[in-house]
């Protein structure tokens, strides 16, 4: 029988609304000082936090599910908003060019969006699962760090150099590279007390601290695409 779970579709909802609304936000490139990203850097950090809590408390199988349930849902967003823009608009409704500016994302970086996603989550989920079993369960901080390092250079770097290499001065690319893998990996350590909380929340809550010891961790496995 499947093990029920209090909170685990919660965990999912939020996961994957922080992922569609990053994709969205990141159409705009923002100057932060120091720091140039685009704007769905702002969120999208949370999104590996979320990974790691569902890799931490649920294991790698489900998390597995969780993160193509997430890239089905990015790609039916971004083909929508493509169909949509090419339908002829209405008479009389001038923000069709806003629409296309700020919606109309090339195929360059969708493709770069979801396979970035699709390989830092999975880079993510893969690392901490294996770390935990590594450190026995102790020093959560090392493995929600850890994991963050390996799957948002993973993440970064594709998704930087497939969507935007050869279209942007190499500066320019070179900044937003660097500014958003700073920016993620800080993130995720100043964020290392909230994740503290809740993972011991779910822990005590769903009764499960599951541990990746015979786990199958090929990303396609079917069994794990099942809840």
């Amino acid at each position: 029988m499947r093990r029920a779970y209090r909170y685990f579709d919660l965990v999912m909802a939020l996961f994957v609304a922080v992922l569609l609304i990053s994709n969205t936000a990141s159409s705009k490139i923002l100057d932060m000082g120091p720091f140039t990203f685009d704007g769905g850097t702002i969120l999208f950090p949370l999104s590996y936090i979320f990974g790691d809590i569902l890799t931490e408390v649920y294991g790698y199988r489900r998390s597995r599910r969780v993160i193509w349930i997430g890239f089905f849902c990015a790609a039916l967003m971004a083909a929508v908003y493509a169909v949509v823009g090419a339908l002829p608009p209405a008479e009389g409704w001038e923000g069709q060019s806003a629409y296309v500016a700020i919606l109309g994302t090339t195929p360059r970086i969708v493709i770069g969006s979801l396979i970035a996603y699709w390989a830092g989550e999975f880079s993510n989920s893969f690392t901490l699962a294996k770390l935990k079993v590594l450190t026995q369960g102790r020093f959560l901080w090392t493995r929600t760090i850890g994991s963050t390092i390996i799957g948002q250079a993973v993440d970064t770097s594709l998704f930087v150099l497939i969507a935007f290499a050869g279209t942007l001065p190499t500066s320019l690319l070179a900044s937003i590279l660097v500014s958003n893998y700073v920016f993620k990996v800080a993130f995720e350590a100043l964020a290392t007390p909230l994740t503290y909380r809740v993972v011991g929340f779910l822990k005590r809550a769903e009764q499960e601290d599951y541990y990746d010891r015979d786990t199958d961790f090929n990303p396609f496995a079917w069994e794990g695409l099942r809840s």
